[in-house]
């Protein structure tokens, strides 16, 4: 699979959550040949901020048009808000492994926290062009900052009860399951560690197989700058890279430490 490093043009990038914006782009290569749970690394502005792209998964795919979801969290992906239409942007990708949407299961459980649920609108859209079913469960600090478009059969649970369950979406979907007879289900999780890390837990303790896809600061992208570390328990490395062996692993394989519930 070839690698696209290219400049593109910003055909919008609108606000769709409090904080969180969904910018959309021409890309035929990319459009082409990027597979959910993949990312790019974004360049958002060479001038301004020249030295560190930055990942984003690609949450959906319509024709050449790719987009991509992100919070607004600090300097780059302000300067990504302040893009308007025409302007540019330099994308390198597709970059990373892909979710393993063709494995065989039942039902897919989807576990989003926040940005987090940037790489499923796309999932779904597979996992449903396959006829698999889909169960999502959302999890946002707030009802205006859930971000639902492109998700399907939502479970939404809020830090602050402000909209659907009330507490965390593992508790949300431990409630599900107690309640529901789920067919042969995978776990598809993305979120912050604590909460991969709970998830990881869940699906342990329940035999349910799950992937974990890792948020991580990725300076390259390529396995240079060794910035992305993440403890494996098997393998013949004590320690794999996130941006070229990840970003999806199984749950399994995965050692969380406590210094990343601070």
């Amino acid at each position: 699979m070839s690698v696209v490093n290219a400049t593109h043009t910003v055909l919008s990038n609108e606000r769709v959550a409090e904080d969180t914006f969904a910018l959309r782009f021409s890309s035929p290569e990319l459009a082409a040949s990027i597979r959910p749970g993949q990312f790019m690394n974004i360049l958002t502005d060479a001038a301004m901020d020249p030295l560190l792209r930055r990942p984003y998964s690609i949450s959906s795919v319509d024709g050449d048009v790719c987009e991509i979801l992100y919070a607004v969290v600090g300097k780059g992906t302000g300067i990504l808000a302040r893009k308007r239409p025409g302007d540019d942007i330099g994308v390198f990708g597709p970059l990373g492994n892909t979710f393993g949407y063709d494995k065989d299961f039942g039902t897919a459980l989807i576990v989003a926290g926040g940005i987090g649920v940037a790489p499923f609108p796309y999932l779904t859209r597979e996992l449903q062009r396959r006829e698999r079913p889909v169960l999502t469960f959302l999890g946002a600090r707030s009802a205006a900052r859930a971000v639902t478009r492109g998700l399907a059969n939502v479970q939404l649970a809020t830090d602050d009860g402000s909209a659907g369950f009330h507490g965390t979406v593992i508790a949300c979907l431990e409630k599900y399951l107690a309640a529901h007879q789920v067919d042969a289900p995978r776990i598809f999780a993305c979120g912050p560690n604590p909460m991969l890390a709970a998830t990881q837990a869940f699906a342990i303790e329940r035999g349910i197989p799950c992937e974990l896809s890792l948020e991580s600061e990725m300076a390259c992208g390529i396995g240079i700058c060794q910035g992305c570390p993440i403890e494996k328990h098997h393998g013949e490395r004590k320690y794999s890279l996130v941006c070229t062996d990840g970003p999806c692993f199984d749950a399994n394989d995965i050692v969380f430490h406590e210094h990343h519930h601070a």
